[in-house]
């Protein structure tokens, strides 16, 4: 039995925060900070009133972090599994930024109008043929459908490019996490947009 800690417990630290995790959403992990070491590398002034987008939000660790960071910012979190939502409401309230996290159940950009300054994502982007192959906590307890990214794992990312490409305000910030090997098909699939 190899079923996650973070499941047991209930809980994962990511960044500052403590998160309450279920098995709706991936466990947090430790690479996706990067993300957030990007944003703030990118956007120094920790007043500014940036307005965030989190596409597939899971836990809302990503949105979470990003506001926490940054006390003027508000954002908005997208999943497309109810549950998922549930819980990064319920971790809004936990990490006391409730009042400027709004999250909804949705696909990608789908009905969503105006513009972002940043646009963070971790999609699905493992290939489908690989998840079998991944750690066993992994392949048999984590959301297949936050893990497969299809057959090369790009599905999502073109699903998303358009969606960045309406809703990301002029010199705004997309940072997106891509698996090995995709660091010139993603940039390319945005390119196209």
């Amino acid at each position: 039995r190899a079923e996650p800690m973070a499941y047991l417990a209930g809980r994962k630290g990511f960044w500052t925060l403590d998160l309450a995790v279920a098995p709706d959403t991936l466990i947090p992990r430790g690479d996706t900070e990067t993300l957030i070491e990007t944003l703030l590398a990118h956007r120094p002034d920790r007043q500014a009133a940036l307005s965030l987008l989190d596409f597939g939000t899971g836990t809302g660790c990503l949105l979470l972090a990003a506001l926490s960071e940054y006390p003027q910012a508000q954002g908005m979190g997208v999943d497309r599994v109810e549950g998922a939502v549930r819980l990064a409401r319920r971790n809004a309230a936990l990490n006391g930024l409730a009042d400027r996290a709004v999250f909804v159940a949705g696909s990608w950009g789908a009905g969503l109008e105006g513009r972002f300054d940043v646009i963070l994502s971790n999609p699905p982007y493992i290939p489908s043929a690989d998840i079998a192959g991944l750690m066993p906590d992994v392949a048999r307890y984590e959301p297949v459908s936050a893990l497969d990214g299809g057959a090369d794992g790009l599905d999502d990312y073109r699903r998303i490019m358009p969606e960045i490409a309406r809703l990301l305000a002029p010199d705004g910030l997309a940072i997106l996490e891509i698996g090995i090997g995709q660091e010139i098909a993603v940039p390319a699939l945005a390119a196209e947009v």
